[in-house]
């Protein structure tokens, strides 16, 4: 993406547009990193073409990570977080760290594929014993662009190998897990520069020599939120692409015991804020479930699938997004097929009505996450941002007004992109401060406004079906 900025206008375009094939590949699964960076090389050289390229900012997804060797060189193709070889690793990391203690000093949500529990399945490899350098997936980039080692703070902080209250990392948990410390790298800020680009990628691309690559927010939830068109403190977001991350933007964690059991995250963003959220297994339900549709020749076009869902009967049937059935690539349907049967409720009988079960659970799964996050945090929410690809689906956006009972503003739909520029611009002095950066995009961005409608009750008692009450 190429973002040009000045006082009055923020614009973004496509540059180039790659796959992301993850493979299969000795029984596990597995980013195709090396034909990402491609894609990278690529997309730079068509920024080059159209000129004026001041930096570049990268991001990505969290908690995945590359080895290097002593010579700097990738230890294989980085694990996918959806292999499933960290479940044995979790209760091994527990009993060096209890999960209470781990969530006290990094406040991170429980997932069983956060970097400490693919450490833990890792321990003992011939791999990990060869490395001298761990490095985030956007930091990876960052270094084959630069030849500079760093960890950006709002990706190191999904990592439960991050200390919440000082932002370093926890030599006291390294030592218990048996990492060592000179593994992880020195953690740098948004804003500041990563470096600027190697020799052999200026000729790859056509970008002037001394481009620098300015560290932005990395992890891409990160990006978006920095990116939310925000006026007031009292906001809520969900982040909605194939994860939906729904919480509170704060000014220091939330790492009490009733934190922990709801299972909220406190991770790092732009100039001191957390993210105070919960992961919830986003359109990744509804992009399965096209696909596999799509494999068997059944229709897959979106369009008329949600005009179908609109027109469904409501709260039909329901599932808790979060299931860990629904974690893995495969049949969608049939897995949320299965799940009604096993918890009583008809199953959705045709494609309309699927749609509809994954949207309104996901409507109902942002509501309790937001009304969560505001009774753990004290904060009082009186509007809801919707941003990311999920803000184009009108269907969701209102059910999410309808669910929460809250005002929706749904887009940009390109949040990311826009705080990773946004992130670039201001350290160039293109803009003065996060207020500033917020009231650009407010300014400059298509937004859709949503009223909730409906019966509150109705939404209550249909949450309290599938445990979402």
């Amino acid at each position: 993406m190429v973002g040009r900025v000045g006082p009055a206008n923020l614009d973004l375009s496509e540059a180039h547009r790659f796959p992301n094939r993850p493979v299969q590949a000795g029984g596990s699964l597995h980013w195709d990193v090396l034909s990402l960076y491609q894609g990278v090389l690529d997309g730079l050289r068509e920024a080059a073409r159209a000129g004026g390229v001041a930096s570049v900012g990268v991001d990505s997804w969290a908690v995945d990570y590359g080895l290097l060797d002593a010579d700097g060189r990738l230890l294989g193709n980085p694990y996918h977080y959806r292999d499933d070889r960290t479940q044995a690793a979790v209760p091994q990391v527990w009993r060096s760290v209890p999960a209470p203690e781990l969530y006290r000093v990094t406040g991170l949500q429980h997932l069983p594929f956060n970097t400490v529990f693919q450490l833990g399945a890792a321990r003992g490899s011939a791999q990990l014993a060869a490395a001298r350098t761990l490095l985030l997936v956007p930091d990876l980039m960052v270094h084959w662009l630069t030849g500079t080692v760093g960890a950006e703070l709002t990706n190191a902080s999904t990592t439960a190998l991050l200390d919440a209250a000082t932002g370093t990392w926890s030599a006291d948990l390294l030592g218990r897990l048996g990492i060592e410390p000179g593994l992880l790298p020195a953690i740098r800020q948004p804003g500041e520069v990563a470096g600027e680009l190697l020799p052999e990628v200026v000729r790859a691309t056509g970008l002037a020599e001394g481009t620098p690559v300015v560290t932005v927010a990395s992890h891409d939830t990160a990006s978006a939120v920095a990116a939310v068109p925000a006026d007031r403190p009292g906001f809520g977001y969900v982040s909605c692409g194939t994860w939906s991350l729904a919480g509170l933007e704060l000014d220091r964690p939330v790492v009490t015991e009733a934190s922990r059991a709801a299972n909220f995250t406190n991770e790092r963003g732009i100039d001191g804020t957390f993210r105070f959220l919960r992961n919830i297994m986003g359109l990744w339900l509804l992009s399965e479930t096209l696909r596999t549709w799509a494999a068997e020749g059944l229709p897959s076009d979106l369009a008329p699938l949600l005009a179908m869902a609109a027109e469904a009967p409501p709260f039909a049937a329901l599932v808790d997004p979060n299931a860990p059935e629904f974690l893995a690539p495969g049949d969608m349907p049939a897995r949320i097929t299965a799940y009604c049967a096993r918890t009583g409720q008809r199953p959705p009988d045709d494609q309309g009505a699927m749609v509809r079960c994954i949207l309104e659970s996901l409507a109902l799964a942002h509501r309790v996450a937001l009304r969560t996050a505001a009774e753990l945090s004290g904060r009082d929410l009186d509007v809801v941002h919707l941003v990311g690809g999920g803000s184009r689906n009108d269907l969701l956006c209102q059910l999410t007004a309808d669910a929460t009972g809250l005002p929706v503003v749904a887009g940009p739909t390109e949040a990311t992109a826009l705080g990773n520029i946004l992130v670039q611009a201001r350290a160039h002095g293109l803009v003065a401060d996060h207020a500033a950066m917020r009231r650009l995009v407010a300014d400059t961005q298509h937004l859709r406004h949503y009223r909730p409608s409906g019966d509150p009750r109705a939404w209550a008692a249909a949450g309290a079906r599938v445990g979402l009450g």
